[in-house]
């Protein structure tokens, strides 16, 4: 009891609850369409499930007011009566409009009853709002868990190449913002790792992220996305600029990026390449942090990465050798002659200026500058590649048959 009040009034209050029960839940539908833009415009069949919400709210309330100690949690009760499909598209914000409007108009109906029923249905009010908080938030949590799975679930499938058609549902299911292209950030996990903080920061940057953590070893699927939080000054980033951003986000040791790809079902091209440059990035004594994942071919190659020697023979070898042969020449002997512009043009018979012109050339064809000595190493890895790749394809091809009975 509350106040004042009798043990028969309150038998005569519930009672007389009892029969208007059926009027305040009319009543406070007609509040609902009336006062919330966004119930009106639910469907008949969810419209019917908040009215049976209300019901039951009123109903309970009846309950609790008769034995306040008898329902600890009233809404679970309440809730219980919603199908799945209406807690999922009603926010907390309309839970809460939706108490309102219930109490207010209940205030209303009861307004000359007594000061004593006023208060109870303001603290049974303050109870569901509460409840419904809770019940909201282990949602909240229970969705976070699940999220983090399904993300797990999909950086898994981009690192061992195995997506397959169910991947853009769950990529989609999971929030991702990003569009066009896409690229693979590998690194170590930090100790204290605060994944929430690095996708913030991730999205200041125009990228969205997929975030996926294998014990030590911590890698971003990056790619670009629209966020108004982004400064104008950081349009269109390259992906290096905005790994070195994200680098305090990492733990110590090596950060390899892998190459950029069109889109995100290419993904696995840029991680397998990221993978295999995170293995063997120790080898290179002066690797940045972070580096390219390209920067690594010649110790991915050595390694026995197939990508690497492919993406060498393709990217050097082949284009110098369609362009012109003196290009491959004049670069064979450079690297031979230890960079050195005069011996190069001792053994080609020419003037040293006509060496340089053509190493110009092979900077203009395949992007790489022979004279720096970490590119003058990739260059020759890829020409090593190129020719026993070349020097197998002529021992494997076939010789011309001879026919029966012919004599040699």
């Amino acid at each position: 009891m509350t106040g004042d009040e009798t043990p028969m009034d309150k038998a005569e209050t519930l009672a007389w609850l009892r029969r208007i029960s059926g009027d305040l839940a009319t009543a406070t539908l007609g509040r609902l369409e009336k006062t919330l833009p966004w119930y009106a415009d639910m469907p008949p069949a969810r419209r019917s499930a908040v009215g049976l919400v209300a019901q039951a709210g009123i109903t309970s309330f009846i309950q609790w007011y008769e034995d306040p100690n008898s329902t600890p949690w009233i809404a679970a009760d309440i809730f219980a009566a919603a199908p799945r499909e209406l807690l999922r598209s009603v926010s907390l914000t309309q839970t809460l409009q939706l108490i309102r409007v219930t109490v207010e108009v209940t205030e209303e109906k009861v307004a000359n009853r007594g000061v004593h029923l006023r208060e109870a249905i303001l603290l049974y009010s303050r109870e569901v709002a509460f409840a419904a908080a809770d019940v909201y938030a282990r949602a909240a949590e229970a969705r976070g868990l699940w999220d983090a799975r399904l993300e797990a679930l999909v950086v898994d499938s981009i690192l061992t190449g195995e997506a397959d058609e169910e991947l853009p549902s769950r990529i989609a299911a999971l929030g991702w913002h990003g569009h066009g292209e896409v690229a693979v950030l590998v690194g170590t996990t930090p100790p204290q790792f605060d994944v929430d903080q690095l996708r913030r920061a991730a999205r200041k940057l125009g990228v969205d992220a997929l975030i996926g953590v294998q014990g030590s070893r911590l890698v971003l699927v990056l790619g670009r996305a629209e966020h108004p939080e982004r400064g104008a000054e950081e349009e269109g980033l390259p992906f290096l600029q905005i790994a070195r951003h994200l680098e305090p986000g990492f733990g110590p040791g090596h950060l390899v990026l892998g190459p950029t790809v069109s889109a995100l079902v290419d993904a696995g091209q840029s991680a397998r390449a990221a993978l295999a440059g995170f293995a063997v990035a120790r080898s290179w004594r002066h690797a940045p942090r972070p580096v390219e994942a390209d920067d690594l071919l010649p110790e991915r190659a050595l390694a026995g990465d197939p990508l690497a020697k492919h993406t060498l023979v393709e990217k050097v070898y082949h284009p110098l050798q369609s362009h012109s042969t003196d290009l491959v020449t004049t670069l064979w002997s450079y690297l031979d002659n230890g960079r050195s512009l005069e011996a190069t043009a001792r053994e080609l018979f020419v003037h040293p200026n006509t060496v340089r012109y053509r190493l110009k050339r092979v900077t203009d064809v395949i992007g790489w500058d022979a004279t720096g000595p970490r590119e003058a190493l990739i260059l020759q890895t890829a020409l090593i590649l190129g020719a026993i790749g070349t020097d197998t394809t002529r021992r494997r091809s076939p010789s011309p048959r001879r026919r029966p009975g012919h004599n040699v």
